[in-house]
């Protein structure tokens, strides 16, 4: 074939071998340069192009892997015989775009899962990384335990007891990226023949990852102590979704009476479990942290799960199970070959991060800069104590609203749409009611990504637009 008339741009970022490469690729795809039809040589190429023949053999060779032309020996490069290639339409891609930016733009946004990042320790992290991986430790990057590394396990062992009055040992603890996974995970070990409860409304994820699971799922109405004994009883139900500490998205504490009884239910009969979701537990405004459910467990009754999500980053994804001692057996029997979901660096920076007494002192800095911003969007929503009452507001890191107007959620949250303010209805969280049992409507605040400017400020909005 004649020589191929490519304008390379040597200004641009991108590479002169992957700008050799899209244009010949984008021909072969638009038909321009046709199917058996032979390219330059690189050596004719390279010195058409005035570059370097390894720039131009580069391209050939990313061709070449995808598949897009084959190499003759003594012949040269060849295009290969391609049927029904896939195509995006740049009018779809177009189109896409366009309606993500007709997306509307909010000033504010009281996200109720926002963590505020700008208070992450970075430097700290970057030292520990460094320091991880100053010397060449070929082990890191060899797969590690199933369960996570001992010491990592170890760490949080000793964390959990302290400050959460959790029991247990480093063998009964499973690492794993994120909850969902180890959900999953405990899903392979229970088996399927379980019917889950959760509390109403709930973390709507939980429930839609036990109902893709083939779980069969019922939900449990609640009162100001939490989820209801007597309706667990009725719903038949041998697993409780539970969470004690802080029930999201109510906020509610459940009081050592109910955890009792829910105890108590749970030992009425083999093969019952609760899973106690202790996602937040960190932040707590009045007096001290409340102690986990599965302290006051002897019977092995309690599966506990924490995150590291919530008091670090979304994208630190570790979090980690505490499973009883015969349930522990039966991971090691079905399970024990899943490999760990995290990797042993990420693994051996949370370790160091933690024993080097950081994520104290990290938790004891973003409690306080939260508290700060509690205070103040209690506060600043003084000015509407006659159209809203406040709940849930003694820990966490959101509260919610409950209106004593007529107003629908749909109405209030499109009101703060117009001002520029994004708020959250608790009809996003439950699963059958729309409302709360009164009839009125409920709106989530979350305050972990906004400082106490932007919370005046957006409060200030909110005013203007619901009054």
């Amino acid at each position: 074939m004649n020589e191929l008339m490519i304008n390379l741009r040597a200004e641009q970022k991108v590479p002169l071998y992957e700008q050799i490469y899209d244009y010949i690729k984008d021909d072969i795809k638009k038909g321009r340069i046709q199917s058996g039809e032979k390219l330059p040589s690189t050596r004719a190429l390279s010195a058409h192009l005035e570059v370097s023949r390894s720039t131009v053999e580069l391209a050939y060779e990313q061709l070449l892997s995808e598949g897009y032309i084959e190499a003759q020996p003594y012949r040269g490069y060849f295009v290969c015989q391609i049927d029904g290639l896939f195509q995006i339409d740049a009018q779809e891609n177009n189109k896409r775009e366009n309606n993500e930016q007709r997306e509307q733009k909010y000033r504010y946004d009281f996200t109720p899962s926002g963590v505020d990042l700008k208070s992450f320790p970075y430097n700290i992290w970057r030292k520990l990384s460094r320091e991880c991986l100053v010397d060449d430790k070929a082990e890191l990057f060899r797969l590690g335990c199933p369960q996570g590394e001992y010491g990592l396990r170890n760490a949080i062992c000793s964390y959990l007891h302290q400050a959460r009055g959790v029991n247990c040992t480093p063998e009964q603890i499973i690492v794993g990226a994120g909850n969902d996974y180890l959900l999953m995970l405990l899903g392979m070990i229970l088996g399927g023949e379980h019917k889950i409860a959760l509390e109403n409304p709930t973390y709507k994820q939980a429930y839609r990852l036990f109902k893709n699971l083939s779980y069969e799922v019922c939900t449990v109405d609640m009162d100001d102590k939490g989820m209801r004994v007597d309706e667990l009883r009725k719903s038949d139900a041998d697993i409780a979704f539970v969470m004690p500490s802080h029930q999201y998205p109510l906020g509610i504490v459940m009081p050592i009476k109910r955890r009792m009884e829910l105890l108590k239910w749970a030992d009425g009969a083999e093969g019952r479990y609760i899973i106690e979701d202790d996602y937040d537990s960190e932040f707590r405004y009045k007096g001290k942290p409340i102690p986990a459910l599965q302290g006051s467990d002897s019977n092995g009754k309690v599966i506990y799960t924490g995150t590291f999500s919530k008091s670090l980053a979304p994208s630190i994804r570790m979090s980690y199970m505490v499973l009883p001692e015969h349930i522990l057996k039966i991971y090691q029997e079905k399970c024990r070959f899943i490999s760990s979901t995290v990797s042993k660096v990420d693994q051996m920076i949370l370790q160091k991060f933690m024993e080097e007494g950081y994520y104290e002192r990290h938790l004891n800095k973003t409690r306080a800069l939260y508290k700060n911003r509690h205070d103040v969007l209690i506060s600043s929503l003084r000015k509407m104590k006659e159209i809203l009452e406040i709940s849930g507001e003694n820990a966490g890191v959101h509260l919610l609203l409950h209106f004593k107007t007529d107003d629908s959620e749909k109405d209030l949250i499109e009101k703060a749409a117009k001002q520029g303010v994004r708020v959250y209805g608790l009809s996003e969280y439950c699963v059958k009611d729309n409302e709360d049992s009164t009839g009125k409507a409920v709106i989530l605040l979350g305050y972990a990504n906004m400082n106490e400017e932007r919370i005046r400020a957006a409060v200030q909005l909110l005013c203007k637009a619901w009054e």
